[in-house]
């Protein structure tokens, strides 16, 4: 049997030419991709339009944002300038002295500087612990219907006026205080023997514009820490679950750890806000300038000190003297804040 040539099988060279011309297509998206990639994209739009925009957006973002420290420089300056007649006649004393009398002319702010600084971490001890506790409760045991409403609640505090808050301490927390309180921590604790709760129950107080100033932190750090905890990532609460921490101690142990830093802002929050308060602890300070250790006796605070004699200042080296007051309240908050902004990362490096 004769068997066939190879070239009786083997496809003619001219007809795979003509069927490779024949079927040819358009290139492929891949294909196409490339081709194009080595041709200018003229088929793009244009970018350049947008430059003057963003320059403009930068330039006015930049201008915003200078006008943030610009400001404060202003304010620094201006008060500085103004308290500083007071300043170079009183020199250090100023702040070291107890004395305040406009009619003599003689001024010392010390127990205005004490006041503001002792009413401050009243308010922080007592608000602190409360605020946290809630804080804990709404983000890791609070259930569904009820977190809402207390976050509401809590939060609320915040936006009452600081003269509403001032009004019921007069009315309310005052009489409380000076019936209530006072007797109990000085007579029936027998705490009176110490200079702290020593003397008779006036009941304006520092111990009443510490708690008035706690109530009035008390949502700022309360909302801050709840935030922060509820951002701990469920991985925590787990793996300390998993290893066999009770619920207690995966909270202590694992989720206030990691949210330790936002808490301490948050702290550092409700202390700007405390420092600063002017008509709440003017309305139940008692506004008596003198140096007492007893938390029963009446007080001062540089915001209730310029607020209450501001108006009523007629020398030029009384108004200065308020306003060298003003400035070194403005020192005080820079200073607090920088120790404050220091404290918080070195928090933060010790939990990376």
């Amino acid at each position: 049997m004769k068997r066939p040539s190879p070239d009786a099988t083997a496809i003619p060279r001219t007809s795979v030419a003509s069927a490779s011309s024949s079927d040819s297509s358009p290139p492929t998206a891949t294909g196409a991709s490339i081709l194009s990639s080595a041709e200018p994209a003229r088929h793009l739009p244009s970018i350049q339009g947008s430059v003057v925009a963003d320059r403009i957006y930068r330039t006015a973002i930049l201008f915003f944002a200078l006008c943030v420290p610009v400001l404060l420089l202003l304010i620094f300056v201006e008060v500085g300038v103004a308290g500083w007649p007071a300043l170079r006649q009183f020199g250090f004393s100023f702040l070291t002295s107890s004395t305040w009398d406009p009619v003599k002319g003689e001024f010392g702010a010390a127990p205005a500087i004490f006041g503001t600084l002792l009413t401050s971490i009243i308010a922080l001890v007592i608000a602190t612990p409360l605020a946290l506790g809630g804080a804990i409760f709404l983000s890791e045991f609070s259930p569904r219907w009820l977190r809402q409403p207390v976050s509401f609640l809590i939060d609320l505090l915040a936006a009452v006026p600081s003269v509403v808050f001032g009004l019921w301490g007069v009315f309310v927390l005052v009489p409380l205080l000076r019936t209530g309180l006072m007797p109990f921590l000085r007579d029936t604790l027998h705490l009176g023997a110490t200079p702290f709760f020593s003397g008779p129950a006036y009941g304006p107080s520092v111990l009443a514009a510490g708690l008035i100033l706690a109530i009035m932190v008390l949502p700022y750090i309360a909302a801050v820490s709840r935030e922060v905890l509820m951002a701990v990532p469920r991985s925590q609460r787990e793996a300390a679950l998993a290893l066999g921490a009770t619920r207690w101690e995966a909270i202590t142990g694992a989720v206030l750890p990691y949210a330790r830093t936002g808490i301490f802002g948050g702290i550092i929050l409700g202390l700007g806000r405390a420092r600063g308060e002017t008509m709440a602890v003017t309305m139940v300070i008692g506004n008596r300038h003198e140096l007492a250790a007893s938390l029963f006796a009446p007080g001062y605070t540089m915001a209730s000190l310029i607020a209450n004699e501001f108006a009523e200042a007629t020398t030029d080296i009384h108004l200065s003297a308020l306003m060298a007051v003003g400035f070194v309240l403005f020192l005080i908050t820079l200073i607090v804040n920088g120790i404050a902004r220091l404290l918080v990362r070195r928090v933060g490096e010790v939990r990376a």
